[in-house]
């Protein structure tokens, strides 16, 4: 990487920020730059002050110098794909996308093409030179909906806030196995399982994790119900569905195996068995605009396989009840 790729600056500290710890004032200086992006600089000294290295608790005083000649944040070495992509919305900050169930995210053992960020490469070849191809949250590979992918430093900052600050609004829409009496919340934490490391668990040892369900339509052995996440842990809502005894039905991970509760019609006991996937679909984004300033709010359409199913449980549920 030559010099006239890394990020610079130079800036003298101002009276407002005198006596304020070094990862403090920089924060407030820099605002398009996350908290942990500059402390990794102090930290590993390409964010200096006076010309010396110095520690992110240690207070700087007016006047005085930081510099900084970092390198950016690994660049992504994948490859770009002309794989379509649903956009709700685009602006030079912002990509919004409904993702379809079976896409995976991020390239990663087993799965290095054909992901949605080899698909963002090829739609939008600026986002190589953000962290993580401007992903800041992630949906399960069988999860379809919506998710938005940061397009510039200063949106990526801004989106990692509000995920860290629980400022940005995630509903999903999702089909249960048995019946609720009511809304609810699971405020319980969550962290991999102590034997099965590809699972997560609710584990004393945990992050904090908190989801919000209320029920959308009874059926007669399954809810739909929807949820809304204070957190973003992964597979939060599976792993708290399944805490309560009340998996998401097609759950392969999670779900244990296929049940047919009593009374089921044949239309309805294969379209259970086919349906191999959680049925979880994130319906409803709402955030503030990075540049705009103001909250926006996107929802997308369920994907086929969701409206099948549902209308089937429907079906089902309207012939048992006249054959009662």
């Amino acid at each position: 990487m030559s010099q006239d790729d890394r990020i610079t600056g130079r800036f003298d500290v101002p009276p407002e920020h005198s006596d304020r710890r070094l990862d403090q004032a920089v924060a407030a200086l820099m605002p398009e730059h996350s908290r942990s992006r500059l402390q990794g600089w102090i930290k590993s000294g390409e964010l200096t002050v006076n010309g010396e290295r110095r520690k992110p608790r240690d207070r700087v005083i007016m006047g005085d110098t930081i510099e900084v000649s970092a390198e950016p944040e690994a660049r992504v070495s994948w490859e770009p794909e002309a794989i379509d992509l649903d956009v709700i919305y685009e602006d030079e900050h912002l990509i919004v996308i409904n993702k379809p169930a079976g896409l995976v995210v991020h390239p990663a053992a087993g799965h290095r093409d054909g992901t949605l960020v080899n698909a963002l490469l090829h739609h939008a070849p600026d986002v190589e030179n953000l962290p993580r191809a401007g992903v800041v949250h992630r949906l399960d590979k069988e999860t379809s909906g919506i998710m938005v992918v940061a397009r510039s430093l200063v949106a990526h900052t801004a989106l990692v806030d509000q995920l860290q600050n629980r400022t940005m609004g995630r509903e999903y829409d999702a089909i249960i196995n048995g019946t609720l009496t009511g809304g609810g919340m699971v405020d319980e934490p969550i962290g991999r399982h102590p034997t099965q490391r590809k699972r997560m668990a609710v584990v004393p040892d945990g992050k904090p994790a908190l989801t919000h369900y209320r029920i959308a339509e009874r059926f007669p052995a399954h809810t739909h119900v929807t949820c809304r996440l204070e957190s973003g842990r992964t597979h939060q809502i599976r792993v708290h569905m399944a805490h309560i005894r009340h998996p998401l039905l097609g759950d392969p991970v999670y779900g244990g195996r296929l049940k047919l509760p009593p009374g089921t019609t044949p239309e309805l006991t294969e379209a259970l068995r086919q349906f191999r996937r959680q049925a979880l679909h994130a319906r409803r984004l709402t955030l503030h605009h990075p540049t705009l300033g103001e909250d926006m709010t996107w929802e997308a359409p369920w994907p086929d396989d969701m409206v099948r199913l549902v209308e089937t449980l429907r079906l089902a549920a309207t012939e048992q009840a006249s054959g009662a």
